[in-house]
């Protein structure tokens, strides 16, 4: 599938140009506010608007905190000013971004075919199957024609002018049906985000984006894709591509922008034995699977195209391998009750063939472009009222177990998408003040980060969770904060003797396997650090590193003789200071 031709990128030379000039007029007033601002002895919001007020932008309008951080960062990277820590956190907006330790990257896939027919799921001629064009998600990348080095480019970039440190991503592939493309796609799709990673520069795609103020002819040498016919991946050598991606991996284990997670989403429907090794080979650590629910009657009903067999099968077949498992789950089905979710939604827990380290919960949207809408219409579909929808979410949320993370809890789609029902896109927070309220709290990990908390190492412990799973038990070491906030955890799968010697990928046969190492609190730099300060923050106090020992510990107390980490490409760095060898798909360590 080409794409249409309303969906190529701006005339990049006309817009370069422009935004030479705009730069050279803006760049004038924009640094008498930087300088002054640097001056002040006790910043805060009053003097910032006094500031901006004094040197308007264009005569009449503000600069925004985002445009004075990049004109900010630019001086400072010059040596025109002295970089000032607390400058750069005070002007940083939407702080929340990277507060869980990662710095998130989405980028969509093309439009194309999907293997499903839900009776949910929106269709439109120019995205990916289940997405509409006013999500900001899909709107930023229908702009960028779906091209993921740009699409990875200019959310870096966006990132960075609000201030967030981007040296470790967390790449989120979203769109269609991941496994559907053809492999040919998948692979120059990946070598174009871990290139957009690997190297530096920016990149606009529409006018003046703050800290972007190179010379126009830098930028162009880096934007002029647009007509580039050598990046159609339909024009290129699978082969020559493959070894190109490993190319691009392995200079990511270095570079600036570090890929530390690549997160994929597929159907259980499509998961096999050899489309896990080929996960692998891409260097996905997590995947985010749709199972929607647990009752075979309802996934007929919504004609999901897959059974509960199968996605048990999935599970599986993704545990052996040692990924994450991000499972999607929705309530308020066509043919469901408030009921029927919530004895669905314990099973998540209750059955040890599920058992997810993290959840989003989808309550169905009624959308106008569905054939649920059409059911509707006939009286056969009914949305929940927002106070069984509430309950509901209070429930689902007071039994999920501490090893859990609920990643979303609402999806994002703007109010005036939704037929009828719930339409407040903040409902995740209108939960969280309910459950406040009446003395609830949820204790998965999303609710228990540390964030930016002042924390004293006295009150931290190491805590153990042990649970079963069908093919053997896992292991959840977290520290925490007075018992309730999470510093930092690690999962270690330790799989049945029977089960672990005939593993289908040889290389981790007979291993103890960590399946995911994670510090929380602000994304850091990547940096050597001797000791603990505020600003390294919880991030450089070692807890990484503390985690791996004991995980290496249990796994020699059971018996073990070796130990494998699904790691990422980007923290394969930090694995080998920790005695690791990387073999083909995994990094191994014998234990002592």
């Amino acid at each position: 599938m080409e794409y249409s031709k309303n969906l190529l990128p701006y005339n990049t030379n006309l817009l370069n140009n422009t935004l030479f000039l705009y730069n050279t007029f803006i760049i004038k007033t924009l640094k008498k506010v930087v300088l002054e601002l640097a001056k002040q002895k006790k910043l805060n919001i009053k003097k910032l608007r006094v500031i901006q007020t004094k040197y308007p932008k264009n005569g009449n309008k503000l600069y925004s905190k985002s445009e004075i951080l990049g004109e900010y960062r630019r001086l400072a990277n010059s040596g025109q000013l002295k970089a000032d820590s607390f400058i750069f956190d005070f002007l940083k907006t939407k702080p929340t971004r990277t507060i869980s330790g990662v710095t998130p990257v989405t980028v969509l896939t093309k439009p194309y075919k999907c293997p499903g027919n839900c009776v949910f799921c929106p269709s439109e001629q120019e995205q990916p199957k289940s997405y509409l064009s006013s999500e900001p998600g899909a709107m930023r990348a229908r702009m960028l024609a779906f091209d993921p080095y740009r699409q990875v480019k200019v959310r870096i970039q966006a990132l960075r002018n609000i201030g967030h440190n981007t040296d470790k991503i967390e790449l989120i592939i979203l769109g269609g049906t991941w496994s559907s493309y053809p492999k040919k796609y998948q692979v120059w799709f990946l070598r174009e985000c871990f290139k957009a990673m690997n190297e530096g520069g920016v990149l606009s795609y529409r006018g003046f984006m703050a800290g972007a103020v190179e010379p126009a002819s830098k930028i162009d040498s880096q934007n002029d894709r647009s007509n580039n016919q050598a990046n159609r991946y339909s024009q290129l050598n699978f082969t020559d591509l493959k070894v190109e991606l490993l190319t691009q991996q392995k200079q990511n284990e270095t570079s600036k922008h570090r890929c530390v997670g690549l997160v994929i989403e597929t159907r259980p429907d499509c998961v096999n034995e050899d489309h896990v090794k080929w996960l692998r080979f891409l260097g996905a650590t997590k995947i985010q699977l749709g199972v929607q629910t647990l009752d075979d009657k309802l996934l007929a009903l919504n004609k999901r195209g897959h059974t509960v067999r199968q996605t048990e099968a999935a599970i599986r077949l993704l545990r052996l391998a040692g990924f994450k498992l991000h499972l999607h789950w929705m309530l308020n089905l066509y043919g469901s009750s408030p009921q029927k979710d919530l004895i669905d939604f314990k099973k998540l827990f209750g059955d040890e063939a599920m058992r997810p380290d993290e959840i989003k919960i989808y309550p169905c949207m009624l959308l106008k472009n569905t054939e649920l809408n059409k059911l509707y219409k006939k009286g056969k579909y009914k949305p929940y009222s927002k106070s069984q929808l509430l309950e509901l979410l209070i429930k689902g949320k007071s039994v999920v177990p501490r090893y859990c993370r609920i990643s979303r809890l609402f999806r994002d789609i703007p109010s005036f998408e939704v037929v009828s029902g719930v339409k407040e896109t903040n409902f995740r927070q209108i939960v969280q003040e309910e459950m406040k309220k009446r003395g609830l709290k949820c204790n998965c990990i999303r609710c228990r980060e540390v964030r930016n908390l002042e924390l004293s190492m006295k009150n931290v412990e190491l805590k153990t969770i042990v649970y079963k799973t069908n093919i053997g038990k896992e292991i959840f070491l977290n520290y925490v904060l007075d018992d309730e906030k999470i510093l930092g955890f690690l999962r270690l799968s330790l799989l049945f003797e029977n089960v672990s010697s005939k593993n289908f990928i040889h290389e981790i046969r007979n291993s103890a396997l960590i399946r995911e190492v994670h510090v929380y609190g602000e994304a850091k730099q990547l940096i050597k650090r001797q000791k603990f300060d505020k600003e390294a923050g919880v991030q450089h106090l070692g807890l990484g590193k503390k985690l791996i020992e004991r995980a290496e510990r249990l796994a020699k107390e059971n018996d073990y003789h070796k130990i494998a980490v699904i790691s990422a490409i980007g923290t394969r760095g930090y694995y080998r200071k920790q005695g690791y060898k990387l073999d083909k798909l995994y990094m191994h360590k014998k234990v002592k």
